[in-house]
């Protein structure tokens, strides 16, 4: 038997969409209409970044090493990957034998990205 959905199923997602819709609305109004403006005044003192009463030292384009991100990104990598393990040991059972290899495959394939990361020497911070 086919469910039938009329508008007033609906109502609810509506009235909620309207009530978001609306707060959004009356905050940007309110904001604009209340809120102090700002003057053009320029100075160098004013226009000095402040960070919590320490003194500034150096240039803030300082650059980071590629090492950081080169490590950051294959953290991400190799922690979504591992996610993948989470779903297969909770329906361990139901998989059976098959699912068993496949796991095994893919963490034969996870485990050669990770010898392969580890070969071209990726995760080596001194150099």
């Amino acid at each position: 038997m086919e469910q039938q959905f009329f508008p007033s199923d609906y109502f609810t997602v509506f009235l909620q969409s309207l009530v978001v819709l609306g707060f959004v609305a009356t905050t940007m109004l309110a904001t604009h209409y209340i809120g102090g403006k700002r003057k053009k005044f320029h100075s160098i003192r004013k226009d000095q970044n402040f960070e919590c009463g320490i003194e500034i030292k150096g240039n803030a384009r300082f650059p980071f090493s590629v090492k950081y991100f080169l490590i950051a990104i294959l953290f991400v990598l190799f922690d979504v990957e591992i996610i993948f393990f989470y779903p297969w040991a909770v329906n361990f059972k139901e998989f059976g034998w098959n699912g068993f290899w496949e796991m095994l495959i893919f963490l034969g394939f996870v485990l050669f990205g990770f010898w392969y990361v580890l070969k071209k020497g990726a995760l080596k911070w001194e150099e």
